[in-house]
């Protein structure tokens, strides 16, 4: 988690430094719709590697974004979630995916 100290004073900074990688937003865009499994988000996540998936969870679970469970099976199963904080998000993302549907549109239009 990152200390009060190394959090910038801009809050919109704060935020992009949490959530603000494609990668990031793509994990999230997929634990809105639910509890995922690792090979369902690297399946989801077009172009994303199983080195960078690792890290970018790790990351978001290190900043309290989501919620890792790992069950005591065997094989182990683990799963993802988004955090009671991570889901104080969700506004931002249904947003942003508002805004990029609407900025589609617009672009389909120019030009026609």
């Amino acid at each position: 988690m990152i200390s009060k100290k190394e959090l910038p004073l801009c809050p919109v900074a704060t935020t992009v430094g949490l959530i603000g990688n494609k990668w990031k937003l793509f994990v999230m865009r997929d634990l809105l719709k639910g509890t995922k499994r690792f090979g369902e988000l690297r399946k989801s996540i077009p172009d994303i590697s199983q080195k960078v998936l690792t890290e970018n969870l790790r990351a978001m679970e290190d900043d309290g974004i989501i919620v890792r469970t790992v069950f005591a099976e065997v094989p182990p199963r683990v799963e993802y979630s988004l955090s009671d904080l991570g889901n104080t998000l969700r506004p931002i993302i249904e947003v942003m995916e508002t805004w990029g549907i609407e900025y589609k549109k617009h672009n389909d239009n120019v030009g026609s």
